[in-house]
């Protein structure tokens, strides 16, 4: 039997969450500047230190970084990276090995758990319009779906990942083999029958206790938007995020399978070192935690957004820039990472919000600094999914962070 591919994919978030991490001089603790005059109940934030300027771009360097496709071995990369201290675009590969078309700034890939800061976003929209309070807990708007003898676990829980909730159940196939993966990628999956891993039985510490990263954390809560709004969750995120902000390349794609207009090609690289092409693959295991399609525009217009206070109020807002108390720690004892809906790490002094994404055939990351000095937009093709893919993360990062 083999691990889950829900526990999987936390654990390579994970490696690459650390390899993003160089000089890291610690995680932020809150926002690091005052906000506007609230619109809902609570104090403001204290104003913290003014951030530190990052460093001018350093074209040669990152063009080098991003041209590596041999460490892992990639098939395409694009890097986006925009913001008050400089912009700058750049691609390497192809987005179609049988054409040898090359990579464009229209093309579209599969974002993976980037989706978790869209789930986030609405989750937190619907509690500024108190619809909910992040302090209930989820079994009383979800009854019946988690065993019984759980204790309770709160919404802001699942968004921070310190549920506590157990590993889920192992799947009676070996998703690592490839040949199994492809194999399978055409199953279809429900969100109920992916929360019915869970077993019964002892947490796996008490709620708010730890931190660890799990996508059925959000597997849980885009269940809770469809049961407070009576929509499926994807229609939700395209009526208050997707149209409003006119992002046209980004979709959750439901049943279909497919990545439709200019887009680029995920590949698998299988047991005879051939590749696989596996652009088409059914998303539904990756249910409501990372199943969405977008393209490095709209990333970089949604990011803006986010942060310049256009979709959240600034209380809901700040629940984003604010990570769970010093005693919460990785399950590691390192300190947590995960605020409601990003995660943050710190490059020579600089700290960035954001979030990573995965799935087979691509690999993505999000980031921006808070006061939009410099964001990031990144996004390659690996044929392994496994913690090599740290690689090429490390070496971008190193590079933005180069003089």
């Amino acid at each position: 039997m083999s691990p889950s591919p829900l526990s999987r994919r936390a654990v390579v978030g994970t490696a690459l969450a650390g390899a993003v991490a160089v000089a890291t001089a610690g995680p932020a603790r809150a926002a690091a500047r005052p906000t506007a005059a609230r619109l809902s109940d609570g104090p403001p934030p204290r104003p913290g230190p003014a951030p530190a300027p990052v460093p001018p771009l350093n074209v040669p360097a990152l063009r080098a970084a991003l041209g590596d496709l041999a460490h892992p071995q990639l098939t395409g990369s694009q890097l986006r990276v925009s913001g008050s201290a400089g912009r700058w675009y750049g691609t390497a590969g192809v987005a179609d090995r049988d054409s040898g078309r090359a990579i464009h700034e229209r093309d579209t890939f599969r974002i993976g758990s980037i989706t978790k800061v869209f789930v986030a976003t609405v989750v937190l929209q619907l509690a500024a319009e108190r619809r909910l309070s992040l302090e209930t807990p989820v079994q009383r708007f979800l009854p019946g779906l988690l065993p019984s003898g759980f204790p309770p676990i709160t919404v802001l829980q699942l968004l921070r990942h310190t549920s506590g909730l157990p590993d889920e159940r192992e799947l009676p196939y070996d998703l690592s083999i490839p040949e199994t993966l492809v194999r399978h990628r055409y199953d279809r999956w429900t969100p109920h029958r992916i929360v019915a891993l869970i077993p019964h039985g002892a947490m796996k510490f008490d709620p708010g206790t730890r931190q660890e990263y799990r996508g059925i954390n959000y597997v849980l809560l885009a269940l809770l938007i469809e049961a407070l709004t009576g929509r499926r969750y994807g229609e939700v995120i395209a009526a208050r995020l997707l149209r409003p902000l006119n992002l046209r390349h980004t979709r959750v794609p439901g049943d279909d399978p497919r990545i439709h207009g200019p887009h680029v090609h995920g590949y698998l690289k299988m047991t005879d070192g051939a590749l696989r092409d596996i652009t088409a693959f059914d998303q539904s295991l990756a249910w409501g935690e990372g199943e969405m399609i977008s393209h490095t525009g709209d990333l970089d217009r949604f990011l803006t957004a986010l942060f310049s206070g256009e979709l959240l109020p600034p209380r809901e807002l700040e629940r984003m820039f604010t990570l769970p108390p010093d005693e919460v720690r990785m399950l590691d004892g390192s300190p947590a990472r995960y605020s409601a809906g990003l995660q943050t790490v710190t490059l020579n002094g600089n700290t960035l919000w954001g979030k990573t994404g995965e799935r087979y055939g691509y690999c993505s990351a999000l980031f921006a600094t808070r006061d939009q000095q410099r964001r990031v937009v990144l996004s390659f093709n690996p044929v392994r999914r496994d913690a090599t893919q740290a690689q090429a993360t490390q070496r971008i990062a190193e590079a933005l962070t180069r003089p």
